[in-house]
């Protein structure tokens, strides 16, 4: 009688089962994404908590906008808005929308075809082309103030908001010119090089080929350019009298010998505040897209 050999093993039976272990990384990576989601949420809440308490404030009377410690709960009230809209605030805003849109639209109309040859034809020491440009921004502001005021007067432009426009060009334009000409150099080259086997044009090969592809990258552009002219403050205040006055000339009204007016302040800083956040937030997926442009071969 012969002995028969035992069966062998499947191998499922004789391979460890890795469902609890994976089940265990799940669960880790579970507890460390909520940990991590939770951290994130906390330091977005604490940079966004100045805007947040701005805009309360702006819905607060005065009286209550002026305690300590401050009163979180109230009967919110427009009259604080209805008050600045009242105060002459358009003209002022019409002044910075002029003096910002056309300003930034001279920049891309100047700076775009400055970095695209920069970035395709280089000149003989590039580098010390694009830090003669970057160069600008480090003079102090204050340091020429002087002589732009006189040159201002002598061709009578001190309260227009044409001066501005042309400042707020030139201090923009080395910003715009460093940034899209990083842009530029992220557009692969085959690209360029396939238009200009078709026989395109240099200029061709900008607006039909290169501008479509970095268009996120224009939009970022063009929107920092946007938030420096909005913002800018010491130009408009010293150029500017009454007729080209900007709204950051406007929310200084509010700052007087008696004190701060906190609830109308708050108020006109909510309302200056409304165009840029609506600009950012109608092309944030462009802005995505261009801000990380270069950041993943």
């Amino acid at each position: 009688m012969t002995a028969t050999a035992p069966a062998p093993r499947s191998s499922a039976a004789a391979a460890p089962n890795p469902r609890p272990a994976a089940a265990r990384a799940r669960r880790r990576g579970g507890v460390g994404g909520a940990a991590l989601t939770t951290l994130t949420w906390a330091i977005a809440l604490v940079f966004v908590s100045p805007a947040l308490w701005l805009v309360l404030t702006s819905f607060k009377s005065e009286a209550i906008a002026q305690t300590d410690p401050p009163t979180l709960f109230f009967q919110p009230t427009l009259d604080q808005i209805a008050g600045v809209i009242d105060s002459d605030f358009l003209p002022y805003l019409a002044n910075s929308l002029i003096a910002t849109l056309a300003s930034t639209a001279l920049v891309l109309l100047l700076g775009t075809p400055a970095a695209y040859a920069l970035s395709i034809r280089p000149v003989k020491r590039t580098k010390d082309v694009l830090f003669f440009f970057i160069s600008t921004k480090m003079l102090p502001v204050v340091a020429v103030i002087v002589p732009i005021y006189v040159a201002a007067a002598e061709v009578a432009m001190l309260d227009s908001i044409w001066t501005l426009v042309v400042l707020y060009t030139a201090m923009n334009l080395p910003i715009a010119v460093w940034m899209m000409r990083s842009f530029f150099l992220e557009v692969p080259s085959g690209v360029v090089e396939a238009a200009r086997m078709e026989g395109a044009s240099l200029p061709r090969v900008l607006w039909s080929v290169m501008l479509p592809i970095m268009a996120p990258g224009v939009a970022a552009t063009a929107l920092i350019c946007m938030i420096f002219s909005w913002n800018e403050f010491f130009f408009a205040v010293n150029l500017t009298a009454s007729q080209a006055a900007t709204v950051p000339v406007f929310l200084v009204g509010f700052i007087t010998s008696e004190g701060l007016y906190w609830a109308q302040l708050a108020a006109a800083a909510t309302l200056a505040s409304l165009p840029i956040v609506i600009i950012g937030w109608m092309a944030q997926r462009q802005l995505v897209r261009g801000l990380s442009m270069g950041a993943v071969k």
